[in-house]
Order: structure tokens, then sequence, then C-alpha cells
């Protein structure tokens, strides 16, 4: 018989998050839905037939975060996946394009206000969530974190000069998965000698409300490798940063 598998998606009333949080839940895995706004989560689990119950977090509120985590404690004693999925590009509002944005968030002009706030969800908050969520994962005897990033994040790729989203790199988002990335890493070396797995994701260029649904990728398409990953189960890997289908993606 199966143990049942109890999960986190953060920032799930939306987008990537809650078609991962569907096809985790349409797999037998029972979702916690989590939402800065309750109500919004409230209305985006009611359309999941079974197995996700909405949950109010805000990565970038402690005590929205504490309250979390001893919600699930009280209710299941551990957490078995955490997929850290919240995420923001910018703090405006409006209908700009991508390149629109990249071009008015250069290293020289960015607002320190806007790159402050993306990084305060994008990479603090992921590491805010990891050490709160951590003592529950630990509990788990089969315990995994998928962290969902970006390959626009890759030093690697971006220090090559034919990369197509080059010129795109600035020190809001794209430094933001940077830095996402790198504290990834350390949750990795961390987390090595434990039984915990740990795992970075890019969904691609994904058509969601991150960037005014301009992306070339569909939200179910965009979601298939964050899926795959977070239902490996214990032999599965671990320490790795891939794309769809388990493509490797240079640091």
């Amino acid at each position: 018989m199966s143990v049942e598998r109890i999960a986190l998606v953060t920032g799930a009333n939306q987008g990537v998050g809650l078609e991962v949080a569907t096809k985790l839940a349409a797999n037998g895995v029972t979702v916690y839905l989590g939402s800065r706004d309750l109500a919004r989560g409230e209305a985006a689990a009611a359309g999941i037939p079974t197995g996700a119950t909405a949950i109010q977090i805000d990565v970038t509120d402690p005590v929205s975060i504490a309250a979390a985590a001893e919600r699930i404690r009280a209710e299941h004693g551990r957490l078995d996946l955490l997929v850290n999925n919240a995420g923001i590009s910018n703090t405006r509002t409006g209908s700009l394009t991508p390149e629109e944005m990249a071009a008015s968030a250069t290293a020289g002009i960015a607002s320190l206000f806007e790159v402050r706030a993306i990084w305060d969800v994008n990479v603090f908050g992921v590491l805010a969530v990891y050490q709160a969520m951590l003592p529950l994962l630990r509990a788990s005897s089969d315990a995994r974190i998928v962290n969902v990033s970006s390959a626009v994040g890759s030093l690697a790729m971006n220090a090559d000069p034919d990369f197509p989203y080059r010129t795109a790199y600035g020190p809001g988002y794209a430094a933001s998965k940077t830095a996402e990335n790198a504290i990834t890493l350390a949750m990795m070396i961390e987390l090595e000698q434990t039984d915990i797995k740990i795992n970075l994701v890019s969904p691609g260029f994904t058509s969601t409300a991150l960037n005014n649904f301009a992306g070339t990728e569909s939200i179910e398409d965009g979601s298939r490798e964050v899926v795959r990953v977070a239902l490996l189960g214990p032999d599965g890997p671990t320490n790795t940063f891939t794309r769809w289908e388990d493509t490797a993606i240079p640091w």
C-alpha cells in the first residue's frame, strides 16, 4: 500500500503553480495550494477535482510562512514535497512586452525599489520557505524539494554572446534567478549527507502573467518538467538543473 504524499506548492493559484498542483493532485498527491491571497487560492483549489487544499502563504511574510508550516505540522506532521514556485518579474502593471520591460530595467537605470521587491520574492522568499519547511521535510522518509527557476539565470549561458536572451539579462528578474540558483546550490550542498533530494527546474518561456502572456510555451508544456521531477521516487536523481525533457541547463 502506497503512502500518502504531502506537498506544498507556493504561488499556486495561477499559472505554472496551479498546473503543477493540479497534476500532482491527479497523481494522488495531497497538495497544499499556496496562495498569498487565500480567497484566490480557495477559488483555484475548488477547480481541482480532489486532493488540493488552499493555504495562505506570502513568501515575503515570516508570520505567514510560520503559520503555514505550523498548519502542515498539525495536520500531517511532515512534508514530503516542497515546490518553491512563487515568483514575480516586476512590480509594474500594464502591457509592456518582455523586451520593453528588459529595456527599462537595465543595470544603469533599474529601479532599486523594484529590484529589491523582485529579490524579496524570488530569492529571499525561497530561502525563507525552505528554512521554515526543512524540519517537516526532515520528518519525511521520502522528501524532495523542487525550486522553479529559469535558464535566463544561467551565468554560463548569458556569458555566451550567441545566447538569444542575453540582452535581457538585468539586475531584476534574470539576476534574481541567478541568485535563486546559487541559493539552491547552497541547499544542495547542505543536504548532500541527508536523504532529502533537491532539484532545480526551468519551465521555459511559458505564457503566464509573469511575462504578460508573451511566452511561447503553453502552461501545460512549461509545467511538464516541474511535474516530472516532483513525481520522482526516492531513487530518482538529486542536485540537477533541467528543463523538459530532462535536459541539463548549465549553471
